[in-house]
């Protein structure tokens, strides 16, 4: 097999926040190739980096106090324990804001502008006098033009789903500051995707093929940019891409053009040759030479679906006119969903990456159970609980594992370690190797197709295959009277469970890249290698193997119930009980007045309020705090209000409280409502609403 060079990535998280659970799926996605690439003997350079530009991580750090760069710091200090933890292993991890992303991007910049592939025009855009900068439609909210709901967003009304421009809202405002913004006119920066060079680049890129024989976009993808650039001959809808954005702005300045910043997606991809290039500086590598247009590295992408139309058309047109090596590949992979529904943490669905290792599930579990299900199509992925409880401990533990727990006992019992061979009708050594190294080979194929869940089910179909001839031969029956035993007989228990364990090395080749931490010890602790395995290993026999240790548990149902289903808070200590209200309840103790600072209340509206199914107290509020978003909240008031009565009305609520993830999902505040202690012999819950006039993100004080 000739040996390839390739250039890895994934796509790069936006560094506002900590990863969530589909950020692990394709990292995981992409490490289980890049180990199985690898293996072949193919050099693989697999970088990834925080995107870290942009008016979102500018508004963020400013409201919590602190500098862009200082936010995006503290997000990149959490990104290790996630990787590590998932047994992801980038060669390197570096940031958009870099010098190495800066000059690449302004090169490529004056490549596409020396090609006559940037313009300029004036353009009219919202701007908020009050905070000084021109607004994003996710900052502008008003009432929708179409149905009239208030406080809609102002690209898309969530009530009746229309679609506008933001100047077509009625009485718009800033979400930022509630400012009534005023239309003015600036100069853009605009890449000319319509170019007819553009096009017709596009139109071949998209449907062409690597030098593998690949094609560069999945069939799925490919008829989704047909939508865009049209067949050969005909129109293509492909308009030109605004590239620029006004100050204030957390990004890389536009050469020669004060004040004017990259869009934040400009920068972002170019932010993987960035990676590339710090980490070929650490190496001694040369990076020109590597990502030469006309060299043999390959560069694939791995990308969730939601991101396509940036890098099936954007990113390999803006390499390609500024002189550099396009993709050879981008591989396009769907959401993950928890028992069918989509992930949200408003309706319970959510799965914190963090939170599964620190309850103690196993890594190489939840990679297990993602390479069952991946494949190289364009598919959302299902995590199921009680499917995820019975792979793992069916094929895990009691397939896979369950091989070398039993053969190994009898070897190390009755053999001292030493492995034996018989030539047999079923065939001799030679046939033995052979046929494990023509899986290990079909296992291969698989995982560089993407076809992960084929390579599980033919590894799988081996396992199943192994256990049914050990069982078969019976070997605790040839163990009987072991004193009495002639050679004949313990000849044949020696090759049962030689062969057993032969496939049982094989099987851990195989599983390699889904389960490296486990295939490394069993090549050291069982078969004595000292390097990991490679694809070759799995027809190489193996001639002694070392006492069996545990290798890994089974789940427990608990576990899942932990992983959905915090513990409740237990009982708090009760303060001294000073005097008492009408209504039993103790005042609390005396605080001080920085005390009551502490609690952040808000005024908010009620967007939306339902009930949470499966619970008898609790309605699940969608709250509108005047921060450019909308706050998930579960409150037990459920035996006092409809839904209904609560829509629209304005309320008072702690914005500050920690986010608490409950069975129903996780509530981001809490509803400030009146009621005794006793409420069986005194009922009533009242909610609290403030009196007309106050507008939600208004501060109680």
């Amino acid at each position: 097999m000739t040996s390839r060079t390739l250039f890895v990535t994934t796509a790069l998280p936006y560094a506002n926040g900590s990863f969530h659970i589909g950020h692990i799926m394709e990292y995981i996605q992409a490490d289980i190739w890049v180990r199985a690439m690898r293996m072949a003997g193919h050099t693989v350079h697999f970088v990834g980096a925080d995107d870290a530009h942009g008016a979102p991580i500018m508004l963020k750090a400013e409201k919590e106090g602190i500098t862009p760069q200082q936010l995006v710091a503290r997000y990149a200090a959490e990104r290790p324990q996630y990787l590590d933890g998932f047994h992801v292993k980038f060669d390197h991890w570096h940031s958009t804001d870099t010098p190495e992303n800066t000059a690449l991007s302004q090169d490529i910049y004056r490549a596409l502008k020396a090609q006559d592939l940037i313009a300029t025009r004036d353009i009219e855009q919202f701007y908020d006098p009050v905070k000084g900068m021109y607004l994003a439609d996710r900052y502008i909210k008003g009432e929708c033009p179409k149905c009239h709901a208030k406080d809609q967003y102002g690209d898309s009304c969530e009530v009746c789903g229309a679609a506008y421009a933001p100047t077509d809202l009625i009485n718009p405002y800033s979400a930022l500051t509630g400012a009534t913004p005023v239309l003015k006119s600036s100069e853009h920066f605009f890449f000319k995707l319509s170019d007819p060079r553009c096009v017709q680049f596009l139109r071949e890129w998209t449907a062409g093929s690597n030098a593998q024989g690949t094609p560069h976009l999945q069939s799925e993808m490919l008829g989704k940019t047909r939508e865009w650039v049209g067949a050969q001959g005909g129109e293509s809808s492909l308009g030109d891409w605004d590239i620029s954005r006004e100050a204030p702005y957390f990004g890389i300045e536009i050469p020669d053009a004060p004040g004017k910043y990259f869009y934040v997606w400009l920068d972002a991809p170019v932010g993987y040759l960035a990676s590339l290039k710090a980490y070929c500086a650490l190496k001694g590598l040369d990076f020109d030479a590597l990502l030469d247009p006309n060299g043999t590295t390959e560069q694939v992408h791995f990308i969730g679906k939601d991101i396509i139309y940036f890098h099936a058309l954007f990113w390999p047109a803006m390499l390609k006119f500024a002189g550099r090596k396009t993709p050879d590949a981008v591989n396009v992979h769907g959401f993950i969903t928890v028992s069918g529904e989509k992930m949200s943490k408003s309706r319970g669905t959510g799965i914190s990456p963090l939170r599964y290792l620190e309850i103690g599930m196993n890594a190489e579990w939840l990679r297990y159970y993602l390479a069952a299900k991946l494949n190289a199509k364009v598919e959302d992925l299902d995590f199921n609980p009680e499917d995820f409880i019975a792979r793992v401990n069916s094929d895990l533990v009691g397939k896979y594992i369950n091989i070398a727990s039993r053969a190994a006992n009898f070897i190390t019992k009755y053999f001292d370690g030493a492995l034996a061979y018989l030539d047999t009708a079923q065939g001799d050594t030679a046939a033995l190797s052979a046929e494990y190294a023509a899986a290990a080979e079909a296992a291969r194929a698989a995982f560089e197709a993407r076809e992960y869940n084929r390579a599980i089910r033919e590894i799988m179909a081996i396992a199943d295959r192994i256990n049914q001839a050990f069982d078969a031969a019976q070997p605790w029956v040839l163990a009987k009277d072991w004193a009495n035993a002639d050679a004949a007989r313990r000849a044949q228990l020696q090759d049962i469970c030689s062969r057993a364990l032969a496939g049982f090395k094989a099987l851990s080749v195989m599983l390699a890249p889904v389960l490296p931490e486990l295939s490394r010890r069993v090549a050291r602790e069982l078969f004595g290698n000292a390097a990991d395995f490679v694809w070759s290993d799995a027809g190489k026999l193996p001639q002694t193997v070392a006492p069996f240790k545990h290798l890994m548990q089974r789940v427990e149902p608990k576990m899942l119930d932990d992983l959905f289903e915090p513990p409740e808070e237990g009982p708090q200590a009760a303060p001294d009980a000073p005097a008492t209200v009408p209504g039993g309840e103790s005042l609390a103790e005396t605080i001080a007045i920085d005390d009551f600072a502490k609690v952040d209340l808000r005024i908010a509206k009620i967007v939306n309020c339902e009930h949470v199914e499966g619970s008898t107290k609790l309605l699940r509020l969608t709250l509108d705090v005047g921060e450019g978003r909308h706050r998930n909240v579960f409150s037990g008031i459920k035996s006092a209000y409809e839904p209904a009565d609560l829509i629209g009305k304005l309320t008072v609520m702690v914005a500050n409280l920690a986010p608490r993830k409950m069975k129903f999902g996780v509530s981001e505040g809490m509803v400030l409502a009146a009621s005794h202690a006793d409420e069986a012999a005194n009922p009533g819950i009242y909610v609290l609403e403030p009196f007309p006039g106050a507008e939600p993100g208004m501060r109680v004080r």
